[in-house]
């Protein structure tokens, strides 16, 4: 190869380079939106409670703003609901403090909040449940496991 294409191959190839790290190190990190959807039951409580009441709760976490959001859906509970939160680090069947209060008690009430990186990895870890008091079940009525979806 004459002098002059094996610099402008050299040329090339470094423009190339050089390129490819500006993009690499200028390209955003794209937020990623996690969903769950969970049915909240009496069987899940520990122990199980027998009721009539169920429930859900739809949410999603932003891993960009850090941003959980959810609306809580009950009927046929037992009493008034005085208290609703997400508890963890807890698996299935085991029982932990509560860490994320709703302020919204009423069904069909949405809320967001910031939570701390330690409590997004318990999402992410599916560490947290969901749980609805009520006054004839101070420990909880209704429970569900949150997961969030593939």
């Amino acid at each position: 190869m004459p002098a002059n294409q094996e610099d402008l191959a050299m040329i090339k190839a470094t423009a190339l380079l050089a390129a490819s790290v500006v993009l690499a190190f200028s390209a955003p990190a794209f937020a990623e939106k996690m969903e769950f959807d969970v049915d909240l039951t009496g069987a899940q409580q520990v122990p199980p409670v027998e009721t009539q009441g169920k429930g859900e709760i739809e949410g999603s976490y932003d891993t960009e703003t850090h941003m959980l959001s959810w609306e809580l859906e009950y009927e046929d509970l037992s009493s008034d609901v005085t208290a609703a939160h997400f508890h963890g680090p807890a698996a299935e069947g085991e029982t932990a403090p509560p860490i994320i209060p709703a302020k919204e008690l009423a069904s069909g009430s949405e809320e967001s909040v910031e939570i701390t990186a330690e409590q997004a990895q318990m999402l992410m870890d599916g560490m947290l449940y969901f749980n609805v008091h009520t006054t004839n079940h101070k420990g909880g009525e209704i429970r569900g496991q949150v997961e969030l979806d593939d």
